[in-house]
């Protein structure tokens, strides 16, 4: 398989199982790339062979062997189980249209498997929660901020049941490698191409906002995309949260390392606040 070809979404027991399977077969089939769904199984826990002396060699022994037979029963469990998702999955995004759909199960640490195959991904969909954080009502998945830092491939964050196509996007421009580089692919890919634009930068300095924003609209003026751009002014999340709201965003595209005033690196603030608090899928990129 050639390089960045594959939409890959991570499959498991949430709520959002669903809304991923629906967002990766919408990217899959408007960008005519083969899906592969992933149903990763983490490896459970072991306690310690050192049971601090309180029970005896044998007993000891044959606790071990009682948990080991535990876990092989909950791995083949959990293996049926990611097998009847798989298949589920399946079928769903076949309403999609899409062409090439592969499913996949492994074992392991879940950042391991995305890093092994991270040269095959194109973009990767994920839910802003996995099955074993549902409690987290509005917080993200403990291992969403891991997969993040790990991978340099696009990411998209799903936060909310897929209900059509997205219409309207909004990039969250601020000159960066990441934002240039979301912009570049804006322009290129035709996930984009028919979707409303909206380019905002969030800057109380109007004049070094407006030479921004130029930019950014003339590159895709040159590119046959025309674009709505505007300077927010305030507090940067605050600020994207209202544009979101007020123009009824469907898609934010933006960085995931902000080169803002602050300086705000990943989780620093930017990043985790938007995903918190944003009521429409991110797609982040580094």
């Amino acid at each position: 398989m050639t390089e960045r070809t594959t939409v890959l979404a991570c499959i498991d027991g949430s709520s959002f199982t669903g809304a991923v399977i629906d967002y990766s077969a919408w990217v899959a089939y408007t960008v005519n790339a083969p899906l592969r769904l992933l149903n990763n199984i983490e490896r459970g826990r072991m306690p310690s062979s050192d049971l601090s002396g309180s029970i005896g060699l044998g007993a000891r022994e044959e606790l071990l062997d009682e948990l080991v037979e535990l876990e092989s029963r909950r791995s083949k469990i959990l293996m049926e189980q990611g097998r009847i998702m798989l298949t589920h999955a399946t079928e769903r995004a076949c309403d999609f249209g899409v062409a090439g759909i592969e499913s996949l199960q492994q074992h392991g640490d879940l950042t391991d498997s995305l890093i092994d195959m991270e040269h095959e991904i194109r973009v990767l969909v994920v839910g802003i929660r996995g099955e074993g954080h549902e409690d987290r009502e509005k917080g993200i998945g403990a291992q969403l901020e891991t997969i993040i830092r790990a991978l340099h491939r696009p990411i998209l964050v799903v936060n909310r049941p897929f209900e059509s196509a997205p219409q309207r996007m909004m990039l969250a421009y601020d000159g960066s490698e990441a934002s240039r580089k979301a912009l570049n692919m804006i322009i290129s890919s035709p996930l984009y191409q028919e979707m409303e634009c909206h380019v905002v930068h969030v800057n109380n300095n109007a004049e070094e906002a407006q030479a921004l924003l130029a930019q950014a609209s003339s590159e895709l003026q040159a590119a046959g995309l025309q674009a709505t751009t505007e300077t927010l002014t305030g507090d940067v999340v605050p600020a994207l949260l209202e544009y979101q709201h007020d123009h009824q965003i469907e898609l934010t595209v933006m960085g995931a390392f902000g080169h803002n005033r602050l300086r705000e690196l990943l989780f620093g603030s930017l990043t985790a606040k938007m995903l918190v608090q944003s009521k429409v899928p991110l797609l982040l990129l580094r």
